[in-house]
């Protein structure tokens, strides 16, 4: 079935006018690499056509990268929280009033609408605003009970790690590449980061503008290559990884982490469920599973590309879908008028028409989408809905990571949270019902890091507050929340023992002193100590 959509956006001939070439060849010497280095060129994915050239780093070059971190992070290190919260909140500033710049980079590099880069925008503000205001309470030492009461002060400190590593990729340019630089930096580390080459350039916007916010040189770095070029160094030289990306990248990363000994946080792919319960308000649904399922044109970790939907109402609220889904405006242009925009790369592309096609292949109904849409650019693919689907097709249980979307029908809520959870992922899931106390209870049984009752995936991610990552193979760690920044910290008891210690004073027997030892237990145990 194709779709009729509404007549879209001229595609752009030309880069938006704050894209100018002075400003691109400034971000382009952000990058760490040495006086004539080999250049990669980027391209615009609404036109096909060159947008960037890019220096490519050496492998000596990340070396060099790590030394100069390693020195400025001593005194990144003593710099008092008060003055890093500054840094931070003058970035949160920059970010907002230079936006403009910020949404055409991201829309030039990445293809996505200017409605979603702007989340992006306001993601990372929240980010920066959020952490520089809680490093201080966090990173604070903490007084803990003591061994023995009054006699053992004891205190729980936080130092930083040293150096991270964060390994971001193109699909979420901003808030993946700066998201996790933030915290790590606030908690004292300095970082060197590898941006995925498409997308680098908003990476690179960011690490400017936190350059004017005050923050030091050498403290946060980029570098650009392939990993089998610059990846050895980027691990053999780090005290932390952060990771974001595919779980079979991720297992290798893990592995090497696990080598040297060192920690690692990694949030990786994704099969998300939605279900929609019987008594859900099905116009909210609807809408919520047009975002849950097209933002970014399907290019989000924690988009849904499975949906159960009760019996009770699948008739009603499947054409409901299909209607909206056939009424999106795709198109490629620098304002707020499409709905949905381009993928990024040829090789996303040609995954989601495999799958797709496979899929047809086998039997599947396409109820809307199915096909390319290159009268619109070169990389455009219709959202995609998609019936009676079975196990033989390789899009049931693998990520598609675009605009399509399995829909299944349920019998009842034991049979829809067994197939939401009936995967190797677990990342992210929706739940819709005018129930909210069912709501909860449904997502509580769901096996994924996040799940958003009557919202798509906005609700927990923008809860930064609150930890956010996957389960099984949807990565370790957290992002968000207290341990998003702790985590790039080693914590560090400090036991100070005081007037007696566990030895017997001098002329009580030891006999005589696990007597005495004995009964004081039994007398913390009844008033209630912990």
């Amino acid at each position: 079935m194709s779709i009729d959509h509404a007549p879209a956006p001229t595609r752009p001939s030309t880069l938006p006018a704050s894209l100018t070439p002075a400003l691109l060849t400034r971000l382009a010497r952000q990058v760490t690499a040495a006086p004539g280095a080999a250049t990669v060129t980027t391209t615009a994915p609404y036109t096909g056509e060159p947008l960037a050239e890019l220096p490519s780093s050496s492998a000596e070059d990340v070396e060099a990268a790590f030394a100069r971190a390693r020195a400025a992070q001593i005194h990144w290190a003593a710099t008092p929280i008060a003055e890093r919260k500054r840094i931070f909140l003058r970035f949160h500033d920059l970010v907002l009033e230079r936006q403009e710049q910020g949404l055409d980079l991201m829309q030039a590099e990445n293809g996505k609408t200017r409605r979603d880069a702007f989340l992006e925008i306001t993601d990372i503000a929240i980010n920066a605003r959020h952490y520089a205001r809680s490093a201080e309470r966090l990173l604070a030492p903490k007084r803990r009970r003591g061994a023995l009461p009054v006699l053992t002060h004891t205190t729980e400190l936080h130092h930083p790690k040293g150096v991270v590593t964060v390994i971001s990729p193109w699909n979420y340019p901003l808030s993946m590449a700066a998201g996790d630089a933030i915290p790590a930096l606030l908690a004292g580390n300095a970082v060197v980061q590898k941006p995925d080459t498409q997308t680098a350039l908003t990476a690179l916007w960011a690490l400017d503008l936190m350059k004017e916010a005050g923050l030091p040189a050498d403290v946060w770095q980029m570098v650009i290559g392939r990993a089998g070029t610059i990846g050895d160094p980027l691990m053999a030289n780090a005290d932390y990884l952060m990771f974001t990306g595919s779980t079979a990248s991720g297992r290798k990363l893990a592995s090497a982490a696990g080598e040297r000994l060192i920690g690692a946080s990694m949030e990786l792919g994704g099969k998300n469920p939605m279900i929609v319960l019987p008594d859900a308000d099905i116009d909210r649904a609807v809408e919520g599973a047009v975002m849950a399922s097209f933002s970014s044109a399907g290019q989000l970790c924690v988009s849904i590309e499975r949906m159960y939907v009760a019996d009770e109402i699948y008739d009603r609220f499947v054409p409901a879908f299909v209607e909206r889904t056939t009424a999106l405006r795709l198109g490629a242009a620098y304002d707020f008028s499409a709905d949905m925009g381009s993928l990024t790369t040829p090789s996303q592309l040609q995954t989601i028409s495999a799958h797709v096609d496979d899929a047809v292949a086998k039997g599947v109904t396409v109820l809307a989408g199915g096909k390319r849409r290159p009268d619109l650019g070169p990389l455009f693919y219709e959202p995609t809905l998609l019936a009676d689907v079975t196990p033989e097709m390789t899009l049931f249980d693998h990520e598609t990571f675009g605009p399509v979307v399995s829909i299944y029908r349920f019998t009842d809520v034991e049979d829809a949270i067994r197939r939401a959870n009936e995967s190797a992922y677990g990342l992210n899931a929706s739940v819709w019902t005018r129930d909210g106390a069912l709501g909860r209870a449904v997502a509580a049984r769901i096996h994924t890091g996040t799940v958003n009752v009557n919202d798509a995936y906005a609700a927990a991610w923008g809860s930064i507050d609150a930890p956010m990552g996957g389960m099984g193979d949807s990565g370790v760690g957290r992002r968000h929340g207290a341990e998003g920044l702790l985590k790039y910290t080693e914590a560090q008891t400090v036991a100070h023992q005081r007037l007696q210690g566990f030895q017997p004073p001098k002329g009580i027997s030891h006999e005589r002193w696990a007597g005495i030892l004995t009964g004081a237990l039994k007398v913390l145990k009844t008033v209630g100590a912990r």
